[in-house]
């Protein structure tokens, strides 16, 4: 069974994909932060955490994501 992707643009190794401080460029939401109504789910905290459903980086800034499904990459 093939696990359906999110692309979320506006990714930076720096940044987590739902902050709350204006940026300078176009970043999407969270889909487990919108199915949640919330802001608290992060891709990546650095030297922290990594969401359960970040499946990688894609060039050009893009996340990978596979929210709300298993993650495929994780054995």
């Amino acid at each position: 069974m093939k696990t359906t992707m999110h692309r979320l643009d506006g990714a930076n190794m720096d940044i987590d994909l739902s902050t709350k401080n204006k940026i300078p460029w176009k970043q999407d939401i969270c889909p487990w932060n919108i199915a949640e109504k919330n802001n608290k789910h992060k891709c990546a905290v650095k030297n922290t955490k990594i969401c359960p459903y970040f499946c990688g980086i894609e060039y050009l800034d893009f996340v990978l994501c596979c929210y709300p499904n298993k993650n495929p990459n994780k054995k």
